[in-house]
């Protein structure tokens, strides 16, 4: 295996503007969630803090968050509902090191001098060729497995075809899924599957409409709720296929937050959304590649709590983010959200999925 990590490389702390930079300033909370005036807000990037002289990167960062220096003089990145009374948080709003911040936007650029600086098909789109991205993906996928912590985002289109749903079923059962994240519906219709081998009462594989197939999931997500979890739901019904099985099956954390156009819910969704967000940043905040797959709505909110680093055993790594959807403009919203350091793919989820079961597993 051909991988290797991007390398970071940090800015040098000796230069004048580092050494003669003040001290960073802040503010004491006043009123809980709410920050003081000229709050500095985080971006996907690393930033640094002077702190007694010291230049201290926020090791645990996302986009959007104010940093809170602790008592130890350490970093902690939050969200605004979750400032205290008395937090100290970082102003200004400057990053040149001029009031004691500095985002070091470039520190895994690898940039290519020798290149024209016009030339055709530059953006990502339908047209673009993807063997490149997916031969590297392989690679990085193999890493991972074994160094790292891979985070998915699934939307039901994961699920609607059987292609897909035995590939993902299998990524999970190989190894290459630490954690799933997603809504209501992908558990739901993949659960169906497993029961009626529908997804919104059409056959996974024929495509053809069953009879009353439109109550599939409506019995589906009422057997779950009458289960009262999925697991006893799995056993009851004898549901032996699919990516939920398969996460059960290998202790794969899932995180299913709700929305306000559920059915049922399934028993697993988390109906608080900021509790739903907490539980998705616990594992975001482990994550060192992240895949989301046709689902706009969880992939900019994954987005927006990914860093484009992380920092393990003292040493600062790239976070590898992928958008992969059937519409240019979905992944090229998520771009447009801040997360400007995603790999998109356009294409088919099936073909997505089954070309990395049929090089991985």
């Amino acid at each position: 295996m051909n991988f290797k990590l991007r390398k970071y490389m940090g800015p040098n702390f000796n230069e004048e503007k580092f050494l003669n930079a003040p001290n960073v300033s802040y503010e004491e909370v006043k009123i809980e969630g709410v920050a003081p005036d000229n709050y500095h807000a985080m971006s996907i990037y690393p930033e640094y803090f002077k702190i007694d002289g010291k230049w201290i990167l926020a090791k645990e960062s996302r986009m959007d968050g104010v940093v809170v220096i602790n008592d130890n003089l350490e970093l902690e990145v939050k969200e605004f509902r979750n400032l205290k009374m008395g937090d100290k948080v970082i102003v200004g709003r400057t990053e040149d090191a001029s009031e004691g911040i500095y985002l070091h936007a470039n520190g895994f650029s690898q940039i290519d001098y020798e290149k024209d600086i016009f030339a055709f098909r530059g953006e990502r789109s339908r047209e673009t060729s993807y063997t490149k991205d997916y031969e590297q993906l392989y690679e990085l996928l193999k890493y991972e497995k074994e160094n790292g912590y891979v985070v998915w985002v699934l939307g039901p289109a994961a699920v609607f075809s059987k292609g897909s749903r035995d590939a993902m079923a299998k990524l999970i059962e190989e190894g290459y899924v630490d954690a799933l994240l997603g809504g209501n519906a992908v558990a739901t219709h993949d659960l169906e599957a497993g029961m009626f081998n529908t997804a919104l009462g059409q056959d996974i594989y024929t495509l053809e409409p069953k009879h009353n197939g439109h109550y599939h999931h409506l019995d589906l997500l009422n057997k779950a709720r009458k289960a009262s979890s999925i697991e006893k739901l799995i056993e009851s019904e004898n549901i032996n296929s699919g990516i939920i099985h398969a996460c059960v099956k290998n202790n794969v954390p899932i995180v299913l937050a709700g929305s306000i156009r559920d059915d049922g819910p399934l028993p697993i969704v988390i109906s608080d959304v900021y509790k739903a967000q907490d539980m998705m940043r616990s594992h975001i905040k482990k994550a060192t590649t992240v895949i989301c797959l046709a689902t706009q709505l969880h992939s900019i909110a994954t987005g927006n709590m990914t860093p484009s680093y992380r920092v393990i055993d003292d040493k600062i790594r790239p976070i590898y983010f992928y958008s992969v959807d059937v519409s240019e403009f979905a992944v090229n919203k998520l771009r447009d959200r801040g997360s400007l350091e995603v790999t998109t793919i356009v294409t088919n989820i099936q073909d997505f999925l089954v070309k990395l079961k049929e090089n991985l597993a």
